[in-house]
């Protein structure tokens, strides 16, 4: 079989994240992804995801105008291959931003066409169904507000999320979530590389007391890894990164520095599910706990949903706190006691309706 064509769809949908919507681009952000669909010679679709928000003009060009006609007539099924002809392609114009994203977004919809011609789930295809559901933990957006942070928290505690991960920088933002969780539910905060090695050293100190499982992302630059694994050291706390990492020889170097305790590639960033499985791959050899980072409401995240179930341990899989509404794929990623069901369907397991994807196309 060939591919005929490959075209991206951008999607803006309204959500609520139960505080006011935090600024990007100087405008509220919005809950946006750009669709990937890959259509072969004989009809069939798979569907991808490519990472979105702001940049997805950018990455939706690069689909346009150079990953449709480097791939029109290829075998859909030489998923590697074609991964490792466009990478070394494209590798003068970025091995990150767009360009990845643009090849992530094919690659996941590549594999979603080799488990539907499989007639299996995803997970099968990488290894087996280990499991009927996973396991989520509640990702929290920034809100700022102490009050908006605790009340946030203790819903999600009271949904049954037994991990919470904040994205705040503040001692007094932390605290309360602790107190509004109290003691038995594990706290994460995801920070985005605000801080020198110092800086970090210093709130680890400060927040000592408050148990936290990870601190994510403390140092900028991202790719400063050895002042990430002095802030590991000295602060004393497990380190998580890796969602703004290009390729798994990104996360070798991360790994040989002593930077993390847990890997986080996205696969909407990385290069899809070929490359989120080199890393994972790397990590068990490292002894580094594989913990994929996954915000998403699109086709990256069921293919996450995907890898996690294929995995021999259960790991807790990334799911945006918020309330989407519309989703064109909510009928693969309802969660219910803070578990996601697999999707057994052959591929990713679920289709976008169409329908919710042309009402809320971004033309």
């Amino acid at each position: 079989m060939t591919i005929r064509s490959v075209s991206a769809i951008p999607v803006s949908l309204p959500f609520d994240i139960y505080g006011p919507k935090p600024m990007l681009a100087g405008r509220p952000r919005m809950m946006e992804f750009l669709l990937v669909r890959v259509e072969t010679e004989d009809g069939r679709v798979g569907w991808g995801e490519a990472f979105g928000f702001a940049v997805w003009p950018a990455t939706k060009a690069v689909i346009e105008t150079l990953v449709d006609p480097a791939v029109r007539g290829k075998d859909e099924a030489a998923i590697a291959q074609i991964h490792d002809e466009l990478s070394r392609k494209y590798h003068l114009l970025g091995r990150t931003g767009p360009v990845m994203y643009a090849l992530s977004g094919l690659d996941i919809a590549l594999w979603d066409l080799a488990g539907k011609a499989a007639g299996k789930p995803l997970c099968e295809l990488l290894g087996g169904r280990r499991r009927d559901s996973v396991a989520a933990y509640a990702s929290l957006m920034k809100y700022t507000d102490p009050d908006v942070v605790a009340r946030n928290s203790a819903k999600a505690a009271g949904e049954g999320y037994g991990m919470i991960k904040l994205h705040e920088t503040g001692v007094e933002q932390i605290r309360r979530a602790r107190e509004a969780i109290g003691p038995g539910v594990k706290l994460t905060v995801d920070v985005n590389c605000p801080w020198t090695a110092e800086q970090a050293i210093a709130i680890c100190e400060q927040t000592r007391e408050l148990d936290l499982y990870w601190l994510e992302e403390p140092v900028w630059p991202p790719e400063d890894y050895r002042q990430m694994a002095r802030v590991r050291k000295e602060g004393r706390v497990a380190v998580a990164a890796g969602e703004n990492a290009s390729t798994y020889l990104d996360f070798q170097a991360m790994f040989e520095a002593g930077a993390v305790d847990f890997a986080q590639p996205s696969v909407t960033k990385i290069g899809g599910i070929t490359e989120l499985l080199r890393v994972a791959d790397l990590a068990r050899r490292h002894g580094v706990a594989f913990a994929p980072h996954s915000p998403y409401m699109g086709p990256g995240l069921i293919a996450t949903i995907q890898v996690l179930a294929a995995c021999g341990e259960e790991i807790p899989l990334e799911f945006c706190f918020c309330d989407v509404t519309d989703n064109p794929v909510a009928a693969a990623i309802s969660v219910r006691g803070a578990r996601l069901a697999v999707p057994a369907g052959p591929g990713l397991g679920c289709d976008p309706d169409l329908r919710l994807v042309d009402k809320y196309r971004v033309h």
